[in-house]
């Protein structure tokens, strides 16, 4: 005779043992899932795009269109620049030569211009580009006087700070900069620089580039290919005739 008392104990016994392999296997499976949720993390940020440009002198021709192209594109008040080129003449008779130098904005991986800021009116973009809020500003010019690449300044018409930002309003539609598309010479690229297979990524593989004053530590992501960067205030080139010209309105060199 079969007790039914001893059945009900082991049908009982034989339910919690499979919900606990069960429960175990679950438990399993969520302490694999979570390691596996944590790479999907770091992989997600170390895919998320970091904006730069190449300029490569070798094809510039100082037509100055990307100068233009940027005015239009921001409406840039008279007397003010985002984006310009600096024409560099040197050498001593008979050996002398000419040169191009576009200048931007460039987008610091450390910029000393957000740490300046006493509202916080600037900031710089997981993507990597620096941004300038007009309505946050209050005009101290700080960030200005930080910039070791004079590349901001007061614009009359807001009063607050101002400069390049890679046309972030078409890069968002994906589009490229203004000056980037109109540029006649196709010398500048623009694109991720944490992407390998992008073009800029590979130019920058490629070829052997400079940085603007790469001493003071900012890191900029604006390359050059073939840039001069001959410079008359260098001590060790006062021998031999160097002069830069700009279409800015403050004609020293920053």
């Amino acid at each position: 005779m079969v007790d039914v008392n001893e059945d009900s104990a082991a049908s009982r016994r034989e339910f919690l043992k499979q919900a606990g392999g069960t429960a175990a296997l679950g438990a399993g499976a969520a302490t694999v899932a979570l390691p596996r949720a944590a790479q999907a993390a770091i992989s997600e940020a170390e895919t998320k795009p970091r904006y730069g440009m190449l300029i490569d002198l070798r094809r510039c021709t100082g037509c100055h269109a990307c100068s233009v192209a940027c005015k239009a594109e921001f409406d840039v008040p008279l007397g003010s620049t985002r984006s310009w080129v600096e024409y560099v003449e040197k050498g001593n008779y008979p050996t002398v030569s000419r040169s191009f130098l576009p200048r931007l904005c460039n987008q610091c991986t450390n910029p000393p211009c957000v740490s300046v800021c006493p509202a916080d009116a600037t900031w710089k973009r997981d993507d990597g580009i620096v941004v300038v809020d007009p309505d946050i500003c209050i005009g101290c010019k700080y960030c200005i006087q930080a910039c070791p690449y004079d590349a901001r300044f007061l614009n009359p018409v807001t009063g607050a700070a101002d400069k390049c930002d890679f046309c972030l309003h078409r890069v968002e539609q994906g589009l490229v900069p203004s000056c980037v598309n109109t540029c006649i010479a196709d010398a500048r690229i623009f694109g991720d620089l944490n992407d390998p297979d992008s073009k800029i990524s590979k130019m920058v593989a490629s070829n052997p580039v400079t940085v603007l004053r790469q001493e003071m530590g900012t890191e900029p992501n604006v390359y050059y290919i073939n840039a001069d960067h001959s410079d008359p205030r260098q001590p060790g080139q006062r021998h031999e005739y160097i002069r830069v010209d700009t279409h800015r309105r403050n004609q020293e060199r920053a």
